[in-house]
């Protein structure tokens, strides 16, 4: 099979070849336009002097009439003027139609009959003016001899041939025009419906071919994406072939490292299960002996001892919370099926057995979500205990949760009037392990906000903080209705 970049090059190859084609036919067929056109107008001139020429000789031969039939002298102003014109006229032509052509042959002879027209009129008014007695023998011989009108009427027939002449060449050129702008619409209209052809074809023939696969292989993506490592069947030789293999690997090295990540993970979880029950037992032990110490022992202890017995199972205690606290955390990689949950009878319940009851809790409009419950608990359970511990009872603490709804997703924030958390603290407090209290204080543990941190970013929500030292502190986490 050719190579899909082969295919597309060429498609392109035969469009810019057929729009090639295309301009250069269109080319050569509007040089023959932009001729024909020009001799369309060139010729628009010529019979435009002709008509000129024409009617100045004609003007000239009804003033020396007038002049003839009257002796009255003003009409021979226009016969002298158009002495003058003629000739200029004359000449404009021969320079518009060239040398060695009919035309020009027929202008040369109306030159010469106008010239021997000239010298006709020009001997009778000379006659006239100069010897009046033999005037009317020359102009009776003349007259009978039709010298003038022979000559009128050659001039005539002259302009007429070369008129028909002109117009049946414009005729020609005129139908030469029409054919070239057919012909140009028709080939264009061709090359046209080609390139449309083509690219439509081509078009179509690369997807018919590519889509099919390209879906394969979007789908063994979508797979993948969740979790299941399918393959897919490629045959062809080409970049998607590529594609498909490097996809085919990918899915058969996570499919492998994702079991033995879950096996690793069952290993852990055991180990965790095996050490804190390991762990919970010394320490148990540890608080069983200290008991038994002060029960037993408790007149011969000094004051000094006491505190230091006390201080003993209050050091348990923390690492046995501390231990609870990692198992909570190893947990959070367990998958449940999602469920619709009312959130606010979710949230109520999570703070009727965590804030006391000399708190003013307050809680807003909350919206039914389609989730994982033991996720979204145990964000909203660690929250409202981190607000409680640190509120100092005595202030009168004050909780408030509410939500904004987006678009998209819903924007949910645990406001308290606590002791506040320093700027510089602002990220430091989702790491496992960091408290802002003193290490001596059994409750903190510093797992909490990592827990909810955790669970935040595999959803792959968001989470900030807004709070100043002594101004309390505000949780501001968005989740996503499943």
């Amino acid at each position: 099979m050719m190579k899909l970049s082969y295919q597309i090059l060429l498609a392109f190859t035969l469009i810019i070849l057929l729009s090639v084609a295309d301009s250069y036919t269109n080319y050569m067929l509007s040089k023959k336009v932009q001729l024909n056109s020009q001799f369309l107008a060139r010729s628009e001139e010529i019979i435009r002097n002709s008509n000129k020429t024409h009617k100045a000789i004609i003007e000239m031969q009804s003033a020396f009439r007038g002049y003839l039939l009257t002796n009255d002298e003003t009409f021979l102003d226009a016969y002298f003027k158009g002495s003058q014109i003629v000739p200029k006229l004359i000449k404009e032509q021969q320079l518009r139609i060239g040398d060695g052509n009919k035309q020009r042959g027929i202008l040369d002879s109306i030159k010469n009959l106008h010239n021997n027209w000239l010298s006709y009129s020009a001997q009778l008014i000379y006659s006239r003016e100069k010897f009046p007695n033999s005037y009317q023998n020359l102009f009776d011989s003349s007259l009978k001899k039709h010298v003038g009108k022979k000559i009128n009427d050659a001039i005539n027939a002259k302009f007429s041939r070369f008129d028909k002449i002109e117009y049946k060449m414009r005729k020609r050129h005129t139908d030469r025009l029409l054919i070239s702008l057919k012909n140009a619409h028709t080939f264009s209209l061709i090359f046209l419906t080609l390139t449309i052809v083509v690219g439509v074809f081509s078009t179509a023939f690369i997807l018919v071919v590519t889509t099919k696969r390209i879906n394969l292989m979007v789908s063994l993506a979508e797979n993948i994406s969740k979790g299941n490592f399918t393959r897919v069947k490629d045959t062809g030789n080409d970049e998607l072939s590529a594609l498909a293999v490097s996809l085919n690997r990918m899915s058969e090295k996570l499919d492998k490292n994702i079991h033995e990540l879950k096996n690793r993970n069952a290993e852990l979880n055991k180990f965790a299960y095996v050490v804190s029950h390991d762990l919970k037992a010394p320490i148990r032990g540890i608080h069983n002996v200290i008991t038994w110490i002060e029960e037993d022992h408790a007149n011969e202890l000094s004051p000094a001892l006491k505190r230091y017995l006390r201080i003993i199972p209050q050091k348990t205690q923390r690492m046995e919370a501390l231990i609870n606290g990692l198992l909570d955390y190893a947990r959070l990689n367990l998958k449940t099926p999602s469920e619709k949950i009312n959130t606010n009878a979710l949230v109520q319940e999570i703070a009727d057995s965590i804030i006391p009851r000399t708190f003013t809790f307050e809680i807003g409009d909350l919206p039914d979500l389609f989730t994982e419950r033991i996720k979204l608990e145990q964000v909203f359970a660690n929250l409202i205990s981190n607000a409680v511990k640190y509120t100092p009872q005595e202030k009168g603490g004050i909780i408030q949760i509410k939500c904004k709804i987006f678009p998209n997703f819903y924007e949910f924030s645990v406001r308290d009037n606590g002791i506040g958390i320093a700027v510089e603290f602002h990220q430091k407090i989702f790491e496992i392990f960091q408290t802002l209290r003193e290490q001596n204080e059994q409750e903190s543990t510093g797992v909490g906000l990592a827990i909810v941190k955790k669970i935040i970013d595999d959803q792959q929500e968001s989470i900030t903080v807004k709070s100043a030292l002594g101004e309390g502190a505000e949780f501001i986490f968005t989740w996503r209705n499943n």
